[in-house]
């Protein structure tokens, strides 16, 4: 099967971060640190490994420093060169996006998932594309969520998005995919339903915030149509492509951690931490007194 290739991520930052104030007053919460390294990053990281070569990034007021974040910081580098830091220094370099990779646009209201990949819609084009949500940290370095994503997509067409089975009594906080025949880690979906009372959802297969779309999609939301919440649903928005486009999920392999919320936030911090050589040691000594 011949599928055009997934060359754009849509990245949606514009939202307050309410959950962390009174942090995200000054900072925005995409740029809160997971170790030594903030949570867009990841993304970023992400999606490069997976072939992408522009990043959209769908901004809001306050968030000008996410853009500053991937640009040069020449007062940095120049003391860190002339003290020959030259570790720190390597380690800014995947900070530093290419001439022209990067575009920001901004949205300016606050009215959904689906709004705000709509407002990138003119980066977008006619071309497939990749969602991004910085909140939700997947984590397999050595086989990036996106990537798995990408080899479902050149395989099986269409749209691709990620999920993973969680607990019946959370099933009420995503979206819910219907599941049809499985593959392996590929289900087919023939159905979604965004945030289902746990009595009613088709499923335990949760949607956790990747996902590879047609561009028909952005048709569906020029309708402006509001779902839960009264927002722009992009759940929604692809229901209506199922049954009209290929539709798979794809089971991630890997570890999933909500840094959307305090909890999940701190646990990946130490996770990660502890897989990092130079402080993993200290850090499971500490844990141990606790």
């Amino acid at each position: 099967m011949t599928t055009k290739p997934v060359r754009k991520a849509v990245f949606p930052v514009a939202g307050f971060g309410t959950r962390f104030l009174p942090a995200t007053k000054a900072v925005p919460k995409e740029l809160l640190p997971v170790v030594d390294q903030p949570l867009i990053q990841y993304a970023v990281d992400e999606a490069l490994a997976a072939g992408i070569d522009q990043l959209i990034f769908v901004t809001g007021r306050g968030k000008g420093t996410i853009e500053d974040y991937f640009d040069r910081q020449f007062e940095i580098e120049t003391d860190l060169e002339a003290k020959g830091k030259t570790e720190i220094l390597n380690a800014l370099g995947k900070t530093r996006l290419k001439p022209g990779q990067a575009a920001f646009v901004r949205q300016q209201e606050m009215a959904g998932l689906g709004h705000a990949v709509w407002c990138a819609r003119h980066l977008i084009g006619d071309e497939p594309f990749a969602v991004l949500l910085p909140d939700e940290l997947l984590w397999n370095p050595a086989d990036p969520c996106l990537a798995q994503m990408n080899r479902t997509y050149e395989a099986k067409g269409g749209n691709v998005i990620s999920v993973l089975e969680v607990p019946e009594e959370h099933v009420h906080r995503y979206g819910v995919i219907d599941p049809g025949a499985a593959e392996g880690a590929v289900t087919e979906v023939k159905g979604m339903v965004e945030k289902p009372k746990r009595e009613v959802a088709p499923s335990r297969l949760a949607v956790v915030g990747r996902y590879i779309l047609q561009p028909e999609v952005l048709k569906v939301l020029d309708a402006g149509k509001k779902g839960a919440g009264g927002e722009i649903q992009l759940t929604d928005a692809m229901a209506e492509l199922i049954g009209v486009q290929p539709f798979h999920a794809q089971t991630f392999d890997g570890a999933r951690h909500d840094c959307g919320e305090k909890a999940g936030f701190i646990i990946a911090n130490l996770a990660l931490a502890l897989e990092r050589p130079d402080i993993a040691d200290t850090i499971r000594a500490y844990a141990r007194t606790i």
